[in-house]
């Protein structure tokens, strides 16, 4: 009997696999780091000297040698660095400038320097780092500096020419006496009135502490005490005593002044008895 054949088996459908999708890299283009923006400001300058004599043509150094040392100490590096100044070089540094370099000469001409703004290494090197700017020898003009010093300088002025317009005659006069000595005793009230404003107005910082200072005064007092015979001064500087009675007043402490030392006396309590009766004699 023939064997019955047995039915294929049926495999299950294979599922296809989808492919992944692979990561892909993404590269970033390397941007190059952008250039520092210099801070300094592009603009002419003018450099003055300070020093009193100011001649026709003055040549500071403008290069390092071993009789005049031109170095500036970089405290970000920890080293003194080499100055000159070079016309075709950007910097005034040595270790920073490269190929051949043209020397340059810094000249004032009547104490004064005008640097355009496309000088840059010279603009720097006479601002920041030249020995003679860093010990105030050289400055850089200051148009609003100036007008802030000049602005101060009118206030006082007029603060102190008020002070003298409202002051009375004795303070006046014990104020010239410290200007001008004696000569003030010989002076008519206008005389002195003119004096007085035109010290007020030239040397306004010495006249408001000369009229804020009451031993001014008390020497003035005792002055115009000795030439209106109330007092004596001994020969040697050393004894005030009345004129009329000779009796003695004071004695003058060693290596002082003399009116200084009797305005201190008036401070005292003895003093200030003496001083009400010397102010109503003269």
């Amino acid at each position: 009997m023939a064997e019955a054949k047995k039915a294929p088996v049926k495999k299950a459908p294979v599922k296809k696999q989808e492919p992944k999708e692979m990561p892909t890299a993404v590269f970033h283009e390397e941007v190059p780091p952008m250039p520092k923006k210099d801070k300094w400001e592009y603009k002419d300058r003018l450099y003055e000297l300070t020093t009193k004599r100011k001649p026709l043509v003055h040549s500071v150094p403008s290069k390092h040698t071993a009789k005049v040392p031109l170095l500036w100490f970089d405290e970000e590096l920890g080293y003194n660095r080499e100055l000159r100044y070079a016309t075709n070089q950007p910097t005034p540094f040595v270790d920073e400038q490269q190929g051949a370099v043209t020397l340059g000469r810094i000249s004032f001409k009547d104490g004064q320097l005008v640097v355009p703004k496309q000088n840059v290494a010279l603009q720097k090197m006479l601002s920041l780092y030249h020995p003679l700017a860093l010990n105030g020898t050289i400055v850089e003009y200051n148009s609003t500096k100036e007008a802030a010093q000049e602005v101060d300088m009118i206030e006082v002025q007029l603060e102190a020419m008020n002070a003298a317009t409202s002051m009375d005659v004795d303070q006046a006069e014990a104020i010239m006496r410290v200007e001008i000595g004696s000569a003030v005793s010989s002076m008519s009230s206008k005389e002195l009135k003119r004096d007085l404003l035109v010290f007020a107005r030239s040397n306004p910082y010495l006249f408001l502490e000369l009229a804020s200072d009451e031993n001014v005064h008390l020497r003035n007092i005792g002055i115009r005490a000795t030439e209106a015979r109330i007092l004596e001064l001994s020969g040697d500087n050393r004894t005030f005593s009345y004129a009329s009675t000779g009796r003695k007043l004071m004695t003058v402490p060693f290596d002082e002044h003399p009116y200084s030392a009797l305005a201190a006396y008036f401070k005292t309590d003895e003093g200030m008895e003496v001083l009400s009766a010397i102010e109503k004699r003269l």
